[in-house]
């Protein structure tokens, strides 16, 4: 996976709650065995009209949001089902970190064992950040040895990040490169099995 330390991105606000892993990624586009490609399939029924046209009044299409990489939306994000396919999706179409209230936590955690940094932070704080986003061109830099979001004024919002997922980031390992990491213990235990 690609370290995470710092990342400095537009942002793309979706002002909805309980945004489900269907919507994220249609079931129909999960036949794929390799994670990349999802990107063009991402909120595709949100994206697109049946005929495969872009929906105009699906925020996420206007000009303004094109190159996002960091992407805000309500509580309860990733929720439904625990296919991993939709934090494949979310990253293959550009995104490197997500903000919200609150997570289901298998996405949540599928998101930091695939190199996306999800962030949680307090209802209001979310709001502001998508008002301000909705209004404006908006980026923020996220820094996450210091777990800290900042704005364009140098405004600083503090996060908690589990450390294990914060290690994993920090390195871009996924699991396999952390057990790894422990590989002449594993190797010494094997030795006195013998």
């Amino acid at each position: 996976m690609e370290p995470i330390q710092k990342h400095q991105g537009l942002v793309y606000p979706i002002n909805r709650s309980n945004i489900d892993t269907d919507q994220i990624i249609p079931k129909q586009f999960l036949k794929r065995i390799e994670r990349q490609g999802f990107g063009q399939f991402l909120f595709f029924n949100w994206r697109f009209h049946d005929d495969g046209a872009l929906r105009e009044d699906f925020s996420m299409n206007q000009d303004k949001y094109q190159e996002a990489s960091i992407l805000i939306a309500g509580e309860n994000f990733g929720c439904g089902s625990s296919r991993e396919h939709a934090p494949w999706a979310l990253q293959d179409y550009g995104f490197k970190v997500i903000i919200a209230p609150s997570y289901a936590d298998i996405f949540y955690n599928n998101c930091m064992k695939n190199g996306i940094l999800a962030i949680q932070l307090e209802e209001e704080t979310v709001q502001m950040l998508i008002n301000k986003a909705e209004a404006d061109s908006y980026q923020l830099t996220v820094d996450l040895e210091e777990q800290k979001v900042f704005d364009s004024q140098g405004n600083a919002i503090p996060f908690d990040i589990p450390p294990y997922h914060k290690q994993m980031l920090l390195n871009g390992w996924d699991e396999i490169a952390v057990t790894l990491t422990h590989e002449s213990k594993i190797e010494a235990f094997e030795m006195q099995r013998k």
